[in-house]
Parts: structure tokens; sequence; C-alpha cells
């Protein structure tokens, strides 16, 4: 194993020196949070598939694939569909608003007021991302070095806060390409062809494996409306993913960067399922699916090309976990605690400052960073069921903020008073249903999706409509121009509670 662990030794110490080398970029806050909104189509599509692809896409995609065969493609699948949708139809808007976190861009959209109390559901949507994705190590890392679990998911994610909290998103967007080029060679290029391989073929495969493993819907019709319920509509709101789209250079970038990405996705999702086809016939008796991975890794790869996959299972883990990472700290800082502080801005606006307050965001938002990622090493040491986490945060994403968000972008009549009402009772419905029928229960993301719309019709309606000031400066900044040419004042005067 010494050749696998000079390739992961490697690997780890280069994601450090990348962080080290994003710090000397951050300077602003702007740099520091959304890589100065520069990427070009190359590095914003690489870097966004990164993110979506994490742990839970590589590991849990093979274990679904062991499980269900070619079906098992269908949660990957569905965050494929979901990143497409959001490329085409909404990043070019988004991209426009020149904000940092969605909380604000509900502010701009409804006159304030909603940041707060959504600001309280993505972090906690985040911090429970960055957390399964933390938990991740653990498997990696007891594959490679026989590792305690507590000092697996310390030490990997003990990297992953150092460079996020040295670089922020510069240092973050360095890994992730570097991340997922490993990916791509070490799953796609090297894994599913060897596994294939290993397994003796497709013909081989087919024989040995009941039908129903490559029927496209043998996982079943519900369970696919439920994937495609959670996580394509979660692609679409989280804000890991709307800080990654807010790094794109202009409206292009975002749509045709993302659109690549999203295909991407879609290959990833079949090859996970292909190889975890694969390990079935290889290995039929394993104590868990989620084991597949590391099994024929382990098992089935010839020096060297195994430390390069687990390699690509690391890169996949971390690139998730630090984009959950920095959102959920940029969601506590400038959702949470700047608002509880009583700071007024201007719905999030690039200032353009390179003095003092510049610096002060920067080390305001490292501290941040520092702060969360110890936190989620801690509830990851804690914490065993990675898919019970994983659910409760897009339960909470999509129960309690898809219906404010998408209604904001496409309802005109949609009022402050009735995107709170749909955050509440969206998210008290959901977290009310899962104690009732269980965290892993379909009926909690149903039935609260559904309160949640209808408390948003009902109340927009019952409510005066939202002030046409606001709208018309809604209105510019999703032209793309900025406060200054909408007409806007240096501080917007929008209520911040």
């Amino acid at each position: 194993m010494a050749v696998d662990y000079a390739v992961i030794v490697v690997y780890l110490a280069g994601m450090l020196a990348m962080g080290w080398w994003g710090m000397r970029r951050a300077k602003s806050k702007s740099e520091f949070l959304v890589a100065g909104r520069r990427l070009g189509p190359w590095m914003y599509s690489g870097t966004m598939a990164a993110i979506v692809l994490g742990g839970a896409s590589t590991i849990g995609g093979v274990g679904l694939g062991y499980r269900h065969g070619l079906s098992g493609a269908w949660m990957v699948f569905a965050i494929g569909l979901g990143l497409l949708a959001l490329s085409v139809f909404f990043s070019a808007r988004i991209a426009r608003l020149k904000v940092y976190t969605v909380s604000e861009m509900l502010d701009l959209r409804y006159g304030g007021r909603a940041g707060l109390i959504s600001g309280i559901v993505m972090w906690a949507y985040t911090l429970m991302l960055a957390v399964t994705s933390t938990i991740a190590y653990a498997t990696i890392f007891d594959v490679l070095f026989d590792l305690n679990r507590t000092v697996a998911i310390i030490l990997g994610g003990a990297i992953v806060v150092a460079y996020s909290t040295l670089g922020g998103m510069w240092s973050i967007t360095l890994t992730d390409m570097v991340q997922f080029v490993v990916k791509t060679i070490g799953v796609l290029l090297l894994l599913l062809p060897i596994a294939v391989v290993k397994a003796g073929g497709i013909g081989e495969m087919k024989a040995r494996l009941p039908s129903e493993y490559f029927s496209p819907f043998g996982i079943g019709g519900e369970t696919i409306f439920t994937y495609v319920l959670i996580y394509t509509f979660g692609m679409l709101i989280g804000q890991d993913i709307w800080q990654r789209v807010f790094t794109a250079r202009g409206d292009k970038v975002a749509r045709w960067g993302g659109t690549v990405a999203g295909t991407y996705c879609l290959l990833y999702a079949l090859a996970g399922a292909v190889i975890g086809t694969a390990a079935k016939v290889l290995y039929p008796n394993l104590g868990s699916a989620d084991d597949a991975f590391a099994t024929i890794v382990k098992d089935e790869l010839p020096l060297g090309v195994r430390g390069l996959v687990l390699a690509a299972a690391l890169a996949a883990v971390m690139s998730t976990s630090s984009g959950a990472l920095i959102a959920c700290a940029t969601v506590a800082n400038n959702d949470i605690w700047a608002r509880l502080r009583g700071a007024v801005g201007r719905g999030g606006a690039d200032r353009g400052e390179a003095g003092r307050g510049e610096v002060d965001e920067v080390r305001g938002n490292r501290l941040f960073i520092l702060v969360m990622g110890v936190g989620v090493i801690a509830v990851a040491v804690a914490l065993n069921n990675v898919v019970e986490a994983l659910t409760v945060a897009y339960n909470l994403l999509v129960g309690g903020l898809l219906v404010p968000i998408l209604g904001g972008l496409l309802w005109r009549r949609g009022t402050v008073y009735g995107a709170l009402a749909a955050v509440v009772v969206g998210g008290v419905t959901v977290v009310g249903l899962m104690a009732a029928y269980g965290i892993l229960a379909n009926q909690p993301i149903y039935y609260g999706l559904l309160a949640s719309l209808a408390a948003y019709v009902i109340v927009s309606l019952a409510t005066r409509p939202t002030d046409e000031a606001v709208l018309a400066a809604w209105r510019a900044r999703l032209a793309g121009e900025a406060p200054e040419e909408a007409g806007e004042p240096a501080v917007s005067g929008l209520v911040h509670s």
C-alpha cells in the first residue's frame, strides 16, 4: 500500500498548498466569498460539478447500484436534473443579482424581514450537509489507514477547514478543480471499466443478476418521485449551489457552464450505478451496500490505481464538504449574526471598497468558517446516521424555502408575509411529520410542500402587495443593473430583522 499512501499524501498536501495560495488572492469580501465573481466557463463547470457530486453521490451512488442495479442512478440523476434546470431557467437571473446569500435575494424581492428566518433554515441545511460529508471521511480513511472513526473524521475535517479558512472561495475553487479532474480519472476512466471487466462484462452481469437490476425504473416510481422532489428541487435553492452561481463571470458562463456540469452529473450517475451492479456480481453478500465502493476498490484495483481512485472518493467528499462549510459560514455571518447585531446593508451588493472595511469583513468571514468548521467536526463525531442527517437537511430546505424562493422569482403578487408564512408553516409541518412518520418517510416532504404553497398563496393574496419601489429595484437588479444604476441609494432602507 506504500504507493497508494504516497498518492493520498501528495493529494492532501496539494489541497493545503492551494489553500495557502488562495489566501494571497482573497483580499476582499467578494474575492473571499464568491471568488470575485470572475470564474470562466471551464473553472465554473468543473467546480459546480465537484460540489454537487460528493460522498453521497460517489459512495452512496455505488451503494444504490449494488442494491437496485441501473435504477440506483436515480438519486444522482435527480441532482443532475436539478442542476440543469437551475442553469437553464434561473442561473442568469441569480448571477445578475450580485448578492452573497439566498436570504439577501429574499430581502431584495420582498422588501426585507424575510432574511433572518430563512437564514436560520438555510443555516441548518448547510450545517447538516457539511456534517454528512464530514462523516464520510471515516469510510475512506478506514480503508486507507485503518483509522479509528473519530480520528478519521477529525483528520479529514481539519484539512478541509484549514484550506477553506485560509483562502475562502478561491482556495475551494482551486481545490475543486483538482478534485473534479481526480474524480473524472479515478471513477469514470479507471474504476468504471475495470469494475465491468472484472465482473465479466455486461453480458455476464445480465446473466448473473435478476432482470430488474437492468430496468430503468426498478427502484420504484415513488422513490424516483421523492428523489426528484427532494434533490432536483433542492438544487434550485441551496445556498451552497447559489454561492457557486455567484462566482460566474457572467450570465452565459452561469447558464452554459452549469449545463455542462449538469450533463456531467448524469454520466456520473450512470457510472456509479454500473459500478455498483458490477460489485453485486463480484460480492453478492456484502453486509452493507455502502461498503461496495470501498470493497471493489480495495480488492480489484492494481497498485497505484487504487490510491488514485481512493483519492477520487476523498475528492468527492472534500468538494461537497468545503462548499457546504463556506455556505454555512456565509449564512451564519451575513444572514444571522449581522442581522442580530443590527447591521443594515443594501441587499448584499458588492461595495467595492478595498480599505479597512473589506479587510475586516474577510477576517470576520474567515473566523466564521473556522468556528463553523470546528462545530461541524464535533457534530460529525457525535452523529452516526448519514442518511437521516441528509434527509433532515433536504426536508427542511425544500419544505421551508422552495416555495418563497421560486415564488419570488416567478410570481409578482407574492408578499413578504406570504414568504414568512410559507417558511414557518412548511418548516413546522416537515418537522412535525418527521416526528410522526419517521425521518425517512415520504409524507413529511409531500405535505410540507403543499402546506408551504397554500400558506404562501393565501397569505400573499390576503395582504397588501409588495411596494412598487421594491419591485422596481428588484426588476432593475434582475436586469443586471448595479444599485446606483437602478436608482437605489447607497443604503436601500430594507428592514433586516
